[in-house]
Formats: structure tokens, C-alpha cells, sequence
């Protein structure tokens, strides 16, 4: 079983940036795709970002597109979400999942998310 925690979230003003990581203690992570996907309350959950295992390709959602950026440490067993430009539409819980090498496979596990709101 793979834990996955994230953190990093809080208030942001509009414009600004944020980073938020997601890490597991157990380094099988680092072999892991790793997917970001944020959720609000009475809206569809919607994937944002992808970073496959399996050749460190990514993926990211065309609202994101430009002004987010995935990337993984191995040395700390993160994947991290670089956030830019946020607007109040991207207040969110962010959620991180992980499983699979490719994006377009399925994850097995789950985080529970860290909030990100965006407002002056």
C-alpha cells in the first residue's frame, strides 16, 4: 500500500503562484505515474496533470495548459505541482493519485487532497 500525502495548499491571492507536492514514504512511488485532479463542491472532479513512469512524459489539462508545471524528485519521493497565474478558478482541493506507467492507465492509489483557494 502506497500512502500518498500532499500538501502545499492555502490562500493565494489572484495572479499569484503555489507549489504543492505529493510524496509516499515508500520510494515504489518514484516508479509511479502520478496524476493531479482537483474537485469542487457540485462540479465534475477534473484531471489537470500527468507525469507518466514510464518516460516522464506529461500531461496537462487545457485550463492549466501554460501556467502549471509537473515535475518529480525522486530524491524525496515528490511529484510537485508548480501553479502560476491562479485565478479564482482554480480554487480547488487538489488531489493527487498515483498507479500505473503510462497516463492513460488507471491508479491505485489516492490522496486526500489539500485546498487551494484563490481569492483577494
Amino acid at each position: 500500500q502506497v500512502r500518498l500525502m500532499e500538501y502545499g495548499g492555502g490562500l493565494v491571492q489572484p495572479g499569484g503562484s503555489r507549489r504543492l507536492g505529493c510524496t509516499a514514504a515508500d520510494s515504489t512511488f518514484n516508479y509511479l505515474t502520478v496524476r493531479w485532479f482537483r474537485q469542487v463542491p457540485g462540479k465534475e472532479r477534473e484531471g489537470v496533470s500527468c507525469i507518466s513512469a514510464d518516460d516522464g512524459s506529461t500531461y496537462y489539462a487545457d485550463s492549466v495548459k501554460g501556467r502549471f508545471n509537473i515535475s518529480r524528485d525522486i530524491n524525496k519521493n515528490t511529484v510537485w505541482l508548480q501553479m502560476n497565474g491562479l485565478s479564482t478558478e482554480d480554487t480547488a482541493v487538489y488531489i493527487c493519485a498515483a498507479g500505473g506507467k503510462t497516463c492513460d492507465q488507471q491508479y491505485q492509489y489516492i490522496g486526500r487532497g489539500t485546498q487551494v483557494t484563490v481569492s483577494s
